[in-house]
C-alpha cells in the first residue's frame, strides 16, 4: 500500500470554486478605493470632512457576483444545475472520504472521482478489498487511499480520522455510504432488538461519529460538503425495514438540525434518498431479483450531482410524491403500502420460493419503480 502523501492542494485551503457562500471578503483593491480628504470650511472652522471614492474595480465586482450567485443559486430549485461546476473543476486536488468504498456504490463513485481528479480515501473494514479498488482507481490515472476501519466502532473510527487528518490536513468531501439493511416484518422482530443496535450503530451512530471528528477542520478552515446516503424507503415508509429506515431517520433528522449551525462556515450537507440499488446489500433478498433497480454506476451518478451542485437533497419524483402525499393523506398511503407488504411475502425460508410475478405484482412493481418492498 503506497504511504500517504500530502495533496498538492492541501484540504487546509479555501475551497476557490465555490468559497464559504455567506461571507463576503473584500479584495486588496477593495479596501484602498476609498481615501479620505479633510480640509476647513470657508468659515475657518475645522472638523468637516468631504470624501472623495475611486471608481469600484469591475472584476472584483464579477467576481463576487460569480461567488454571490453560485452560492445562493444550490438553493433554487434548477439554478444549481447551470452554475454548477464540472466533476472535475468540483473535487480535483480536493480530499474525498467515501466509507463503505470496497464494493457498489461506494466503489463506483471512487472510480468517478478518482478518475476526475480527485484525491480518494477509501473506509471500509477488509484491507484487501479496498486496496483492490485503489489499484482500479490508479489504473485510470487517481489517486486512492486505503483505510481500513470497522464503522461500528466508535474509537476505531476515532482512530481512523486521526490518520486522516494527520496525513491529508483535513477532508473537503465526505460521502457516508456505509450502511446495514434489515427486511424483516415487525411480526418476525419482538425478539430481535440486537436488528435495531445493529442497524444504528453503523448507520447513525457511526456516521456521527466520524461528522464529529471531522467537522471542526471543516469549519476552521470554511470549507467542506457532507453527502449523506439514505433510501428512498424514507420517504414512501416502506414496510419491513423499521430498523433500517428507524437508523436512517435519525441521520436525517441529525443533519438537517446541524446544517443551520454550519452553512455560515462554509460546510454543506447534502442527503441523496437512494432508489433501489443492485448491490450486494440487497442480495440476500431474492425477490429484488425481478425488481427494476439502478446499477451501482447509475447510483453512483446522483453522488455525482451531488457534488458539483451541493443541493439540500436529491431525489426521485416518486420519492417526492411519496412524501407529498403522507403529508396530505397519511391514511390513503397507509392502505397502498399495507397492499405492497401482503403483495411481497417476507422470503424468511417458511414458504416456497415464488416462481414468477403475479400480474398484479408486477403492475406495482412498474408503478413504484425503485422502492424496496
Amino acid at each position: 500500500m503506497e504511504s500517504p502523501l500530502k495533496s498538492e492542494n492541501p484540504a487546509g485551503a479555501r475551497d476557490a470554486g465555490w468559497g464559504s457562500g455567506f461571507r463576503a471578503y473584500p479584495s486588496e483593491s477593495s479596501r484602498n478605493t476609498c481615501s479620505h480628504l479633510s480640509k476647513t470650511n470657508a468659515s475657518g472652522r475645522g472638523g468637516d470632512t468631504v470624501r472623495s471614492m475611486a471608481p469600484p474595480n469591475p472584476l472584483d465586482i464579477a467576481a463576487q457576483g460569480v461567488r454571490t450567485l453560485r452560492a445562493f443559486g444550490q438553493r433554487i430549485p434548477n439554478a444549481g444545475g447551470v452554475l454548477a461546476p464540472s466533476l472535475e473543476g468540483a473535487v480535483a486536488g480536493r480530499t474525498v472520504l467515501i466509507t463503505g468504498a470496497s464494493s457498489g456504490i461506494g466503489k463506483s463513485a471512487a472510480l468517478k472521482i478518482g478518475e476526475a481528479g480527485g484525491i480518494t480515501l477509501l473506509v471500509a473494514r477488509t484491507e484487501e478489498t479496498l486496496q483492490e479498488v485503489a489499484d482500479e482507481v490508479e489504473e485510470l490515472g487517481g489517486v486512492a487511499y486505503v483505510y481500513p476501519c470497522n464503522l461500528a466502532d466508535a474509537d476505531d473510527i476515532d482512530r481512523m480520522a486521526a490518520e486522516v487528518l494527520e496525513r491529508h490536513d483535513g477532508v473537503n468531501i465526505l460521502i457516508n455510504n456505509a450502511g446495514k439493511s434489515i427486511r424483516r416484518s415487525i411480526a418476525n422482530s419482538y425478539d430481535r432488538f440486537h436488528d435495531y443496535q445493529r442497524t444504528m450503530q453503523l448507520n447513525y451512530f457511526g456516521p456521527v461519529k466520524l461528522m464529529l471528528d471531522l467537522l471542526p477542520s471543516m469549519r476552521e478552515r470554511g470549507s467542506g460538503h457532507i453527502i449523506n446516503i439514505s433510501t428512498i424507503g424514507l420517504q414512501t415508509n416502506a414496510p419491513r425495514f423499521a430498523a433500517y429506515l428507524g437508523s436512517k431517520a435519525a441521520l436525517d433528522a441529525f443533519s438537517r438540525s446541524i446544517a443551520s449551525e454550519i452553512i455560515g462556515d462554509g460546510v454543506h450537507m447534502t442527503t441523496v434518498y437512494m432508489p433501489l440499488v443492485r448491490t450486494p446489500m440487497i442480495a440476500p433478498t431474492k425477490i429484488y431479483d425481478r425488481f427494476p433497480t439502478l446499477s451501482p454506476e447509475e447510483a453512483a451518478d446522483l453522488i455525482i450531482e451531488a457534488i458539483r451542485k451541493r443541493p439540500k437533497r436529491i431525489a426521485t419524483t416518486l420519492g417526492t410524491l411519496g412524501q407529498l402525499t403522507y403529508a396530505i393523506a397519511p391514511g390513503a398511503q397507509d392502505l397502498v403500502v399495507h397492499r405492497a407488504y401482503q403483495l411481497f411475502p417476507e422470503g424468511d425460508g417458511k414458504q416456497p420460493e415464488q416462481a414468477e410475478q403475479t400480474p398484479e405484482q408486477r403492475a406495482f412493481v412498474r408503478a413504484t419503480r425503485g422502492v424496496h418492498w
